[in-house]
């Protein structure tokens, strides 16, 4: 059965000495398709051309919340032009996140040159987007940290996208699944959650409905333990470890495992609700 990654940033950089080949091997190692969210102004066209080169790529476009608080005047305008200039793409990376006001450290490299907006300013440009995702009939892809509580209240008063949305690599409570899902929420597996640690995220993955779960890498970030990872990647120029998007086979070993569930009828149930929510078939 083919294997779908409901969310990665195959535009990063780090993979630029990577993509070519790559784009040669995945669909060999059995890749169906991926959806590839842009976070930021800058690199849109780059996941644009992506889209019109490949196929089996869904391009998406979205402003993160880490990447708000430094968007342009004309931030709203690019955003749309982008999105009817590629009818299949979808909207994300989008979102909101206390976790880069409250426990991230001033020094993150990952944060360094980011004005980090505060929650109300994030939400502001979130429901915009959502606007523009339900406007344009597309699916979004949502990021949330240390904000579920918020994120489920706005959800609950704005208007969603008629086919759904996606919580990628949820991580909020086991309990507040059921409340997601009926608002149209899809949850992607990560891999990451294979960590012996992550008791509390496995434990949310085996309350989501098989009709609402999809499974994601969030490639080149969020890298597998050593036991599931099939594939490496030489580290980035810093130092950090790129996940290689073939380890897309480890993260649906994984949750396959997880669920106890046979692996040729969950790759189904997953290409079934790719489709469905990002292809609209």
């Amino acid at each position: 059965m083919p294997l779908f990654d409901a969310h990665n940033h195959f535009q990063d950089d780090w993979f630029d000495p990577h993509r070519e080949r790559l784009l040669d091997e995945l669909p060999r190692l059995g890749l169906g398709g991926m959806v590839v969210n842009g976070t930021c102004e800058s690199d849109w066209p780059k996941v644009r051309e992506l889209g019109r080169r490949v196929p089996w790529i869904v391009p998406s476009f979205g402003l993160h919340p880490w990447d708000c608080g430094n968007r342009s005047p004309a931030w709203e305008e690019t955003l749309s032009a982008a999105l009817l200039e590629t009818p299949g793409a979808a909207v994300g990376e989008i979102g909101i996140d206390r976790w880069i006001l409250d426990r991230a450290r001033p020094d993150d490299p990952r944060l360094a040159g980011m004005r980090r907006a505060p929650l109300d300013e994030q939400l502001q440009v979130f429901v915009r987007q959502l606007d523009l995702a339900c406007r344009m009939k597309r699916p979004a892809s949502i990021h949330c940290l240390d904000a579920w509580g918020p994120l489920i209240e706005c959800l609950r008063r704005t208007p969603l996208p008629q086919r759904g949305f996606l919580l990628h690599a949820y991580g909020g409570p086991a309990e507040m699944v059921v409340d997601f899902a009926a608002l149209g929420a899809y949850f992607s597996f990560n891999g990451n959650y294979l960590e012996e640690r992550r008791v509390r995220n496995r434990e949310a993955f085996r309350q989501v409905p098989a009709e609402r779960l999809l499974v994601e890498t969030d490639a080149p970030a969020m890298l597998l333990p050593a036991p599931w990872r099939h594939f490496e990647l030489p580290s980035a120029p810093t130092g950090e470890n790129i996940n290689h998007p073939g380890n897309l086979l480890g993260a649906y070993e994984g949750i396959a495992h997880l669920r106890g569930a046979a692996s040729e009828e969950l790759a189904e149930t997953c290409e079934t609700n790719f489709r469905r929510l990002f292809l609209g078939q």
